[in-house]
């Protein structure tokens, strides 16, 4: 039984008659009788509280969001607002459209090669101050893709770079270069996110295959993804971040002072000079 509050009846009188009207449905419903009353005439109220709105609060019933599950079909804006909702969940992406959640990561095939990589593109970023890296932002690329990349290196907006910071603080847009860890070729980024980074317009994407011990590293070109190939030295070098070098050999064997001799001797190249001054010049226009 549901009874209407008249805003006049916040009157002393009307009140006064109002609770009487209810007492007398204590004869036939005692719980109805019990709830109205406790909400109406609480011990702690005052006269500034508003009973049609307490009893408001306690007759609507919070909506529970479903929980993320794998292979959920979702787009963003919902796939945001579960994901929210689940603040003990670590890492869950949406690739074309499907939610993937990450299985715990084991240290030799996750998180020891991740180290390497982050590693190696930490040092180029203090080198090349207008460049940033991030680990594992949420990067939206579209309505039905939202990802978390291992590792992402970018040019800062002021340089002109093509990502911005959105106001809660995510990626949104396509930073210039993405990196992820895989257990092998079959696993899915080299399917549907390999596509969703291409269709973003990711520059370049470099995936680690753990299990095949294998690097590959793809460069946007007309629209597709191109392998860059190492040079006679093994070496792979950027297109779209100069000096930014890797000897593929060296990183998957875990000999990292190669590696990092080998990206130090592209910082101080010429190309590597010639990009900061691009970026510092773009910088300065930016400011004007």
């Amino acid at each position: 039984m549901l009874v209407a509050i008249h805003p006049i009846a916040k009157s002393s009188g009307l009140l006064a008659k109002f609770q009487l009207k209810i007492k007398s449905l204590k004869k036939s419903n005692e719980t109805i009788y019990n709830k109205i009353n406790a909400v109406l005439f609480p011990k702690t109220a005052t006269m500034t509280s508003s009973p049609v709105k307490s009893l408001t609060s306690q007759i609507v019933t919070t909506q529970h969001l479903p929980p993320l599950e794998n292979g959920d079909r979702l787009i963003r804006p919902e796939f945001e607002r579960r994901y929210q909702a689940m603040p003990g969940l670590k890492k869950a992406e949406l690739i074309e459209g499907v939610v993937y959640m990450a299985s715990p990561l084991r240290f030799k095939f996750h998180a020891e090669p991740h180290g390497r990589l982050i590693t190696w593109l930490g040092v180029y970023q203090a080198a090349t101050p207008q460049v940033q890296m991030g680990i594992e932002p949420t990067v939206r690329l579209d309505i039905d893709n939202e990802l978390q990349p291992d590792g992402v290196l970018l040019i800062s907006q002021e340089s002109g770079g093509k990502s911005t910071l959105t106001v809660e603080g995510y990626l949104e847009g396509a930073p210039e270069l993405v990196v992820e860890i895989a257990a092998s070729s079959a696993a899915i980024d080299l399917g549907d996110k390999k596509r969703a980074y291409r269709r973003g317009g990711i520059q370049e994407y470099l995936i680690w295959q753990v299990f095949d011990q294998k690097i590959d590293w793809f460069s946007l070109e007309n629209g597709d993804y191109i392998s860059l190939l190492p040079n006679q030295e093994g070496v792979i070098c950027s297109l779209v971040f100069p000096g930014l070098w890797l000897d593929i050999s060296a990183m998957l064997n875990g000999n990292m002072s190669r590696v990092l001799d080998i990206l130090k001797a592209g910082i101080n190249s010429a190309e590597h000079q010639q990009f900061m001054q691009k970026l510092t010049t773009a910088q300065s226009g930016e400011a004007k």
